[in-house]
């Protein structure tokens, strides 16, 4: 959430950053909570002032009921009554005002950092870095939706059975690929001094607005009725809301947590060839990075986070390229974010597998996270966090960029997971 003051001291340059992200009703929303925030602080200064007089007043009625004039008391006492009322009033106003300004706040996205360039469409994104070769497949080469009936390891249509489309079942080697991925993640993300978590699946409302998925994704979210829970789009909600309402220590910074959990999301897409198969489904496995840092080390924190995802991309032996999102293809609470996209040689078409971003305070500000640094003063910290990484399509591009006629050929960093060199 966009902090009030930035609101009203920076209010040219938060128009302009919003004037990236292509949204017509930004300037209507900040004069809108500029207003309020001014009727706001009005209804606190008026009510201070009121009680002020009201306490004064208040000791002279004591005053004058001992000096025997009991009838400029009585006097005094109705109009403090009346300035009860007039507090009372204050008050219930007060409190809608607020809740108005805090649903205007709601709906306003991160302010796009300098370096976001402007643009409206995935077209417009920066090619920040390529590695790797795209590999030349053999005669007959199949995408993975083709290789995982040929080898029976995944299997959609028993997902359909059972649940419904969007949620595979893996089978002996495709169960194992699976879960050799996430060790080998996590294994990673340790050696870097990320601390493991292993959090619900499911979170409450307040953590679904502390890391700013409501209300702007609530239709993209499960939502179980009964208990007023929501299944989490990524690891990232709960553990970044393990720090909600918590003032750290500077040694205690930079926080760097890992945890691989399911992720959910109704919304998976429409039909067609870039969503078949694993591409983009309702239910996916994946180990998300998260850090929190003080502001100042947050950028240098991001490429950090960014080098550790191409390491892992690299080992892998998968082809990528680092994109630098423009601002109408940005997440909502983002201030900066990178893409890392793994080339497909079956589909001949690039695969986001990562997102590595920059919340600044924007999280941190719904949150109330903050620091207390050396000289006692307590701030906002920045947060962090990127896919480390998201697993189904890392699988289509394995599957299909290392198939060979003898079977499909199993990177050699993740052979001590899996116990196999091959599918097949």
């Amino acid at each position: 959430m966009l902090q009030l003051q930035v609101l009203r001291d920076n209010t040219k340059a938060v128009l302009e950053g919003l004037a990236k992200r292509n949204l017509k009703e930004a300037e209507e929303w900040v004069n809108k909570a500029l207003e309020l925030d001014k009727q706001k602080r009005a209804l606190q200064t008026d009510t201070q002032e009121r009680e002020t007089k009201l306490n004064a007043d208040s000791k002279k009625i004591g005053e004058l009921m001992k000096s025997g004039k009991a009838e400029e008391a009585s006097s005094l006492r109705s109009l403090v009554a009346q300035e009860k009322e007039v507090i009372k009033a204050n008050a219930n106003r007060l409190e809608t005002v607020d809740k108005e300004l805090t649903q205007v706040l709601y709906k306003l996205p991160n302010v796009p950092a300098e370096r976001v360039p402007a643009g409206k469409t995935p077209e417009d994104n920066k090619v920040e870095h390529t590695w790797g070769t795209v590999p030349k497949l053999p005669d007959g080469a199949l995408p993975h939706w083709e290789l995982i009936k040929k080898y029976d390891i995944i299997d959609f249509e028993l997902g359909v059975k059972i649940s419904g489309a969007g949620f595979p079942v893996y089978k002996g080697k495709g169960a194992k690929l699976q879960r050799a991925l996430i060790n080998f993640f996590l294994s990673e993300a340790e050696k870097a001094g990320y601390i493991e978590m292993q959090p619900p699946i499911v979170v409450n409302e307040d953590s679904g607005y502390g890391t700013g998925q409501l209300p702007d994704k609530e239709g993209q979210m499960y939502f179980v009725n009964a208990d007023g829970l929501y299944l989490i789009p990524t690891a990232e909600v709960p553990i970044t809301n393990l720090y909600r309402d918590v003032i750290l220590t500077e040694a205690q910074l930079p926080v760097k947590n890992v945890g691989y959990t399911p992720c959910f999301r109704r919304e998976a897409g429409s039909w067609g060839a870039h969503v078949r198969g694993l591409n983009r489904l309702h239910q996916f496995d994946k180990v998300e990075i998260v850090q929190i840092t003080k502001p100042e080390d947050s950028y240098k924190t991001l490429e950090d986070m960014c080098q550790h995802v191409q390491g892992l991309l690299e080992k892998l032996e998968l082809p990528y390229r680092k994109l630098l999102l423009c601002g109408g293809d940005m997440g909502f609470n983002s201030a900066l974010t990178f893409d890392m996209e793994v080339f497909s040689a079956a589909q001949q078409r690039w695969l986001e597998v990562s997102s590595v971003s920059n919340f600044e305070t924007y999280q941190a500000n719904r949150l109330k996270l903050r620091y207390k640094n050396k000289e006692g003063k307590t701030q906002l910290l920045h947060t962090l966090n990127g896919s480390a990484l998201a697993l189904p399509r890392i699988v289509a591009a394995i599957l299909e960029n290392n198939q060979t006629p003898e079977g499909i050929r199993i990177p050699k960093v993740l052979v001590p997971f899996t116990g196999f060199e091959k599918i097949g």
